[in-house]
């Protein structure tokens, strides 16, 4: 049983994954900081052209 237990790679993969997936977010953080201030000029223009398009 304890040989059963210390061959067990489940846990030491769940941590990978969750290790990755917090990679991934950090990526996806830092690249939408990087791209704010241009993505915030993008929509501020998409806006203003909407509101002088309606009546």
């Amino acid at each position: 049983m304890i040989k059963q237990l210390i061959r067990d790679e489940s846990g030491a993969t769940a941590i990978e994954y969750g290790l990755i997936a917090a990679l991934v977010a950090v990526a996806i953080i830092v690249a939408l900081t990087a791209l704010g201030s241009s993505l915030d000029d993008l929509f501020t223009g998409i806006s203003d052209e909407l509101n002088a398009a309606t009546p």
